[in-house]
């Protein structure tokens, strides 16, 4: 009797904690719903994005690694399609020793765990550094834009303005490339077409003194964000990068904490290349951030990996087609999911 009582009480206090527990999952899982959704977002997105780089990158690691078992014979087939493609070098160094490392002590054994171990790897590459863009204290936020011809730079600054007015923010675009043609234009059509205002001169006019007037109208208008499109200048030109210089200097003096963000936007599609344009423009200003532009358009999105190792810079955006909404605020774990991902996924533009 005594022992039936007990039962049914236990029973009874035992079916109230797991009401109590169905609540709590309820609510937690309720409250993370948002961030949940956002992030499984993200990876959608990126995976349409990353949908060249996937299918030849990390297929061909597949092709190679799935069913094998492990030696050091496939280890140096593994390095060499490494090496091969656009991780780099010292991406490659830093893979390949921690890969070894793992065999001898017999962590891994087969292919299939090598992938999985690359997973891990690649997501573990970046620290919690501040990704986000740093904004002024007090008074306008400038961010200053450089990048060569082609690289995507027009586009990637209106995307840029499109993300930044979406977070409540008043911007302002300064058109400072005026030595090429119709660059003063374009800016005026991105401008327009996503509602941000913007200073420019004529054609052929002094780029430092767009930006010194820009400078003065953000401070004027009390605008959030001043965004300054620079020359498209070629890095082996040496004067336009000593106009990149000058137009530092000049921003400077007018706000004193100013640019507090560099941006340099990198095309994707041009690989270790892109590697060697970054080392050029930080010899003339101190960037601070990458925009990589065009990764939709390449296979050699694995330039991402390249750059955390060889310029120990943040890529603080990506760039994943021509719409000003095209635009990735870069994550870690988002991406290394979309690059490994097996499923089939919808265009970047399909996604919701």
């Amino acid at each position: 009797m005594a022992f039936d009582f007990l039962k049914k009480t236990i029973g009874k206090v035992g079916e109230g904690f797991n009401k109590w527990g169905e609540l709590v999952q309820r609510t937690t899982e309720g409250a993370a719903s948002g961030i949940t959704t956002g992030y499984t977002k993200s990876v959608e997105k990126l995976k349409g994005g990353l949908a060249k780089t996937r299918q030849v990158f990390v297929g061909g690691l597949r092709s190679l690694l799935r069913g094998r078992k492990l030696d050091q014979a496939l280890l140096d087939e593994l390095e060499q399609r490494l090496i091969t493609s656009d991780l780099g070098v010292a991406a490659t160094t830093r893979i390949m020793a921690d890969l070894q490392q793992a065999y001898r002590e017999k962590q891994i054994s087969t292919g299939d765990e090598v992938l999985d171990f690359l997973k891990a790897e690649m997501k573990a590459y970046w620290p919690e550094e501040e990704r986000a863009l740093k904004f002024a204290a007090t008074g306008p936020t400038v961010i200053l834009v450089c990048g060569i011809n082609g690289a995507g730079k027009t586009t990637s600054i209106a995307k840029l303005g499109q993300y930044l007015k979406d977070q409540g923010k008043t911007v302002i675009v300064a058109a400072c490339d005026t030595f090429r043609a119709a660059a003063v234009e374009q800016l005026s059509i991105w401008a327009e077409r996503i509602g941000v205002q913007i200073v420019k001169h004529q054609m052929g006019s002094d780029p430092a003194a767009v930006a010194f007037d820009a400078c003065d109208a953000a401070v004027s208008r009390n605008a959030d964000v001043l965004i300054i499109d620079t020359a498209g200048r070629l890095h082996t030109q040496e004067n336009l990068m000593r106009e990149l210089t000058k137009i530092r200097r000049v921003v400077e003096k007018r706000i004193p904490t100013a640019p507090h963000e560099v941006i340099l936007v990198l095309d994707a599609t041009t690989g270790q290349n892109a590697i060697r344009q970054a080392e050029e423009f930080q010899k003339a200003v101190a960037v601070s951030g990458i925009f990589l532009a065009k990764l939709d358009g390449t296979a050699k999105g694995g330039i991402v990996i390249a750059i955390r190792h060889q310029l120990n810079l943040p890529v603080k955006f990506v760039g994943l087609g021509e719409k000003p909404e095209d635009i990735e605020a870069f994550d870690p774990e988002s991406f290394v999911e979309a690059l490994f991902s097996e499923e089939e996924t919808e265009a970047a533009a399909t996604a919701t």
